[in-house]
């Protein structure tokens, strides 16, 4: 009696609570084991989900397992996701990370409407990190650096006319779509994964609460004690540590705007009279060439090193040959991978611009360029050979230049290259034709930027005989059976091959046009402008590019013999590396100018 009474009082007090749990879940989690009812007369989705269910609930509880499981996946993938392709190994998704702890520890107490908020708010939280750790990604591949959110926004349709010339305008748009749905298709998924694993833990809370302190507990061991698996630590903030990192980006950058604009009103040579600038070079047609992504690594990766060396050593034969002479060294390159105009105004400001706010900063000041010096020298007549331009360049004044030939006025009637308008011994031909050959009544300064060495590397002009340039047209079956960029954009091993095959083009155009043009009094200065991208140049690459000096009068080169510079055209591993804002001031200072410091 005493037993039967005990089991009658707690059937219905468990039947009850039974009931309650499978409302509750039927009603707000929509699990297996609901009682069976009639579907609505208007056949609606849930319904017949609802009567799937019961009809085959083993099936309809492995989804549900699987469903819950794929979103834990999801969600502790994204919360331990790297921010670099080399990174993503296995051995990255094997730690704890102290933020999936938190929000189990925060769901498991939250009533359930905070509860599917705060998860909400947690899964777009998920998905805004996961976002920044892809933008990192592609910054890293292509720039060698982390994305900055205060900075790097105006480069965005930079990277989709890049992808316009290099693809076509479809791809181009077609990619932009693409990215904007993949961002908004992102942050759905990751907050529906959130909600579903707040709602199965809160269907289990003595359990989850459980599992959480138990996990806190390692973590705290496992941080306190440094343990570490696979060379990384077991116990991971690497979430919250992407969202410090990008957020104390920012706030420096802004800062860095400030301290910078005060820096560029400084300046050694601001005041110099014009005729205390460049006395040295008073006679000389001066030429300032940037080879596209001419660095390092194309003078001495194993894949590129040896065709590249050929081409200059093969150079520096011929213009000595011609009379000429040269030495080499190092700069150090304020960029990488791309944004060339930041190496252009770190050379010739001499001040160091490292990203897109200080040179909006430096361009619209008046801090004295290496080009303007010889503008304001009034000795010299200044152009700028620019066959990327094309569109409006208001920078042209503050680099001091009194006439500008763009990719429209230059004359070409051939097709492009890729991104590249017109292939480099085009461009030169044309300079010469149109300026340089031409009578002037003072000598010339001349700012040229070659661009047949600019990814994708495909496809590459070929040299022609130097009287069948014409307007051209001759390069148009030269560049029909070229590569496509297609064709080795995903390919590492074909895209160095072609990128040390176009340095070997520009270098060689070059070459040549200074043997077939250069006069006595012509001074060529030539460099890169920085390194070609991850993928070609190599993780953790220098950021080092070439830089050459060739003239034929030898008390050019006696001005720089203090440089210890390489004799030719290839500089030594070990010739002197600068940084790439120190050229400008050695420059000046080799060539005779006096500094009378501005202070701004």
């Amino acid at each position: 009696m005493p037993v039967f009474t005990r089991l009658s009082r707690r059937r219905p007090d468990d039947d009850s609570t039974g009931a309650a749990a499978s409302a509750e879940s039927e009603g707000a989690e929509g699990t297996v084991g609901a009682p069976e009812e009639d579907p609505p007369a208007s056949g609606s989705r849930l319904a017949r989900l609802r009567a799937w269910r019961t009809r085959y609930p083993t099936a309809a509880r492995v989804l549900s397992l699987s469903v819950t499981a794929l979103a834990a996946l999801l969600v502790i993938g994204a919360l331990l996701l790297p921010n670099t392709f080399p990174g993503l190994r296995p051995d990255r998704f094997t730690r704890v990370p102290a933020e999936a702890i938190l929000g189990v520890a925060v769901v498991v107490v939250l009533p359930r409407r905070p509860r599917l908020v705060a998860a909400v708010v947690y899964g777009v939280g998920l998905a805004v990190v996961t976002l920044l750790n892809l933008l990192d990604m592609g910054f890293h591949e292509y720039l060698g650096r982390g994305f900055n959110a205060a900075l790097d926004w105006s480069l965005l349709p930079d990277a989709k006319s890049y992808v316009a010339d290099t693809l076509g305008g479809a791809v181009a748009t077609g990619a932009a779509v693409g990215l904007v749905v993949l961002a908004l298709l992102l942050i759905a998924v990751l907050a529906a994964a959130t909600v579903r694993l707040a709602n199965v833990l809160a269907r289990h809370r003595v359990r989850a609460g459980r599992g959480a302190l138990a996990a806190g507990v390692v973590w705290v061991v496992c941080a306190a004690l440094g343990l570490q698996l696979a060379g990384l630590p077991v116990a991971s903030d690497r979430a919250a540590g992407v969202l410090k990192t990008h957020a104390v980006r920012t706030v420096e950058s802004l800062r860095d705007e400030a301290a910078f604009a005060e820096t560029a009103k400084a300046d050694t040579f601001g005041n110099t009279p014009p005729d205390q600038l460049l006395r040295g070079l008073r006679g000389k047609d001066v030429i300032f060439t940037f080879i596209e992504s001419y660095g390092r690594s194309a003078l001495e990766d194993p894949v590129m090193a040896p065709g590249v060396g050929r081409t200059l050593d093969a150079g520096t034969q011929a213009l000595a040959t011609a009379g000429y002479r040269a030495r080499s060294g190092w700069l150090t390159s304020a960029t990488y991978g791309g944004s060339s105009w930041l190496g252009h105004s770190t050379t010739m400001s001499g001040l160091w611009i490292d990203n897109q706010r200080r040179y909006r900063t430096v361009t619209a000041g008046d801090h004295l360029t290496l080009t303007r010096a010889f503008q304001k020298s009034g000795a010299w007549d200044t152009v700028g050979v620019m066959p990327g331009v094309q569109k409006g360049w208001p920078e042209s004044e503050w680099y001091g230049l009194d006439r500008v030939y763009d990719a429209h006025r230059l004359g070409y009637e051939g097709p492009k290259f890729s991104w590249s308008t017109m292939p480099d011994q085009y461009a030169l031909e044309a300079f010469q034709r149109q300026v340089h050959g031409r009578p002037h009544d003072r000598p010339l300064m001349s700012f040229v930027i070659l661009t047949s060495s600019h990814q994708p590397w495909a496809p590459i002009p070929e040299m022609v005989d130097w009287d069948d340039v014409g307007d051209g047209s001759v390069f148009g079956p030269i560049e029909k059976a070229g590569r496509r960029p297609s064709d080795i954009l995903t390919d590492s091993t074909a895209s160095r091959k072609e990128y040390g095959r176009s340095i070997q083009y520009s270098v060689t155009s070059l070459t040549q046009w200074l043997e077939r043009y250069g006069t006595k009094d012509t001074v060529l200065v030539f460099l890169g402008d920085h390194q070609p991208i991850a993928r070609v140049s190599g993780e953790r690459a220098s950021r080092d590019v070439p830089v050459t000096v060739v003239a034929k009068d030898p008390k050019v080169l006696e001005k720089i013999a203090d440089w210890h510079w390489t004799e030719g055209l290839k500089p030594a591993k070990d010739a002197p590396v600068w940084r790439m804002d120190a050229f400008r001031d050695r420059f000046l200072t080799a060539f005779g100018s006096t500094p009378h410091p501005s202070k701004g």
